[in-house]
């Protein structure tokens, strides 16, 4: 008979190696695994410690040992209410920008969302245990499962790949290059399942039975270290030459649509582009004009008069037009020449659930958060955009950038890549933070520069590999004077896209099963020495 103690922490085998195993009731199970789940937002930025990763996930994989199905989805969905509530509580804000109309949302918005969310983490929870694997195979599993869950989260129902599991190494300049060959769902593999191997580790009694995990866990971590490393010491191409000026007119969002101070925004962001500085390229944000650009004569020859000769302006702006006896409207970004020309424009493709149209609208009774008169269309997907003499661009407006692999033109691969967005909604929270670091390793994916022209920050040049060449602040105003980085060749992951997953889970899958073995063998044989 067990005593109280072994219920709760006891070594579990079930026809594998040796696994520590937690138990505890369902619910104080999930109670357990909600706040192990905030824990892991630690290990994302803007906090970036990377120690909390470990523990969340080690928590969550000892709970899971020996569970059912059921009652794994329980606690995996427990751990999802934690790590969603507390890292899209920043949404929150959105809906007090109109307060008396929307405050009311805030709360049930949020928590809807991460009921919502938590769905997959409690999939790959019950789909591991279905298993009933333990070990290096039984880590790797788990973390397979979590990736797929995560694959899944960033496509059912348009997706959301926010906060995904391996952004913990996105501040880590050497750990988050393997994202080039592997993207950010592979990148999320191989951080879980690093996270979760202390359970295999400190689940065996024997010396030989914690050598072997600890040996794969250095092995995984030093491996992913040596090779980021490689690839920022491999020799840069020379910049393109292009100088860059990004304004950040850092306009409160609950002014941004007030006519009455329409003209006084125009000028702000006039007057910073007019600054003193050499430039061929101006960047301003998403939405930085508060009407429909193409329509203003005035405000082109206002923008012309800025750019030297040669320069083009890249903003973001509404636009609408006629199609089939109705209007359709877009949230884009132009590109216009020293001559007042419109030379390129962009349709966002990617809309925001809610933010930019109401899903099933004749359902649902309820307004979109911004400002309009419909509910925006959709563009034809990424697109390659030439602008005069400057480098190709690829276009990305506000969160088409958190997507992995669906960023750029495939057809016509851009130089860079520019990034539009008005992340004033969610004020000084860890939103913006957040957004940033999705960028950054969409930098990565592609080996292309990413630069962000943010309405109230943060705004930034970002380089090939990630590295944050030059930042405007949150709520600073001001213009960003920097040279555009070089593209890099392009990355397995441009070219195969998430078809790298597959090998990558089978590589380490035989791998982890041939090391327990290996470690079950050799601890019978020192058993019998001994």
């Amino acid at each position: 008979m067990s005593t109280p103690q072994a219920q709760r922490a006891e070594v579990v085998s079930l026809g594998a190696a040796p696994t520590l195993r937690l138990r505890l009731g369902v619910f104080p199970g999930a109670a357990l695994t909600a706040a192990a789940g905030a824990l892991a937002v630690l290990a994302l930025p803007p906090y970036s410690i990377l120690l909390a990763l470990p523990v969340a996930f080690s928590a969550l994989y000892a709970l899971l040992q020996g569970r059912r199905p059921a009652a794994a989805f329980a606690l995996g969905y427990g751990f999802g209410l934690g790590y969603f509530g507390i890292g899209i509580s920043w949404i929150a804000e959105s809906f007090f920008i109109d307060a008396e109309r929307f405050g009311w949302l805030a709360v049930p918005a949020v928590a809807s969302l991460a009921a919502g969310l938590a769905i997959f983490p409690g999939l790959a929870a019950a789909v591991f245990t279905a298993f009933r694997v333990r070990g290096l195979f039984g880590a790797a599993t788990f973390a397979a499962c979590w990736m797929g869950a995560e694959w899944l989260r960033g496509h059912v129902l348009t997706g959301f790949p926010w906060n995904l599991a391996g952004y913990a190494l996105a501040d880590w300049d050497a750990l988050r290059q393997p994202a080039a060959w592997i993207g950010s769902y592979g990148l999320s593999f191989l951080a879980v399942f690093a996270a979760t191997i202390p359970v295999v580790m400190f689940g065996d009694r024997t010396r030989i039975g914690r050598l072997v995990p600890a040996a794969a866990f250095v092995v995984l971590v030093v491996g992913a270290w040596i090779a980021g490393q490689a690839r920022l010491a491999a020799p840069a191409p020379a910049p393109p030459g292009v100088a860059l000026r990004i304004v950040q007119g850092n306009v409160p969002q609950e002014d941004k649509w007030n006519a009455a101070r329409r003209a006084e925004f125009v000028r702000r962001y006039l007057e910073l582009s007019g600054r003193p500085g050499s430039f061929g390229v101006l960047l301003w944000p998403e939405t930085a004009f508060p009407g429909y650009l193409d329509e203003s004569p005035e405000a082109l020859a206002s923008i012309a008069a800025r750019l030297p000769e040669g320069g083009v302006l890249l903003t973001g702006s509404p636009d609408r037009e006629q199609v089939g006896g109705r209007t359709l409207y877009h949230n884009a970004i132009f590109a216009i020449d020293a001559g007042g020309r419109i030379l390129a424009e962009y349709a966002k493709h990617h809309l925001v659930p809610f933010g930019e149209y109401v899903p099933f609208r004749g359902w649902l009774p309820i307004e979109r958060l911004t400002e309009g008169l419909g509910d925006f269309a959709s563009g034809p997907g990424p697109r390659t955009l030439a602008v005069g003499m400057a480098p190709l661009v690829g276009a990305a407006i506000c969160y088409e950038a958190i997507f992995p692999g669906h960023v750029v033109d495939d057809a016509i691969r851009p130089d860079w890549i520019f990034n539009a967005t008005n992340d004033a909604w969610f004020g000084s929270s860890m939103g913006p933070w957040q957004h940033l670091a999705s960028a950054r390793m969409r930098a990565v994916e592609e080996g292309l520069p990413m630069v962000r022209a943010a309405n109230t920050g943060i705004s930034a040049v970002i380089d090939a590999l990630g590295r944050t060449q030059a930042q405007l602040g949150l709520g600073e105003t001001g213009i960003l004077d920097a040279p555009l980085p070089p593209a890099l060749p392009r990355t397995l992951y441009a070219w195969a896209g998430d078809l790298t997953l597959p090998p990558l889970v089978l590589a380490a899958l035989a791998l982890a099963a041939v090391l327990d073995r290996a470690a079950r063998r050799t601890g019978r044989e020192y058993r019998r020495e001994t």
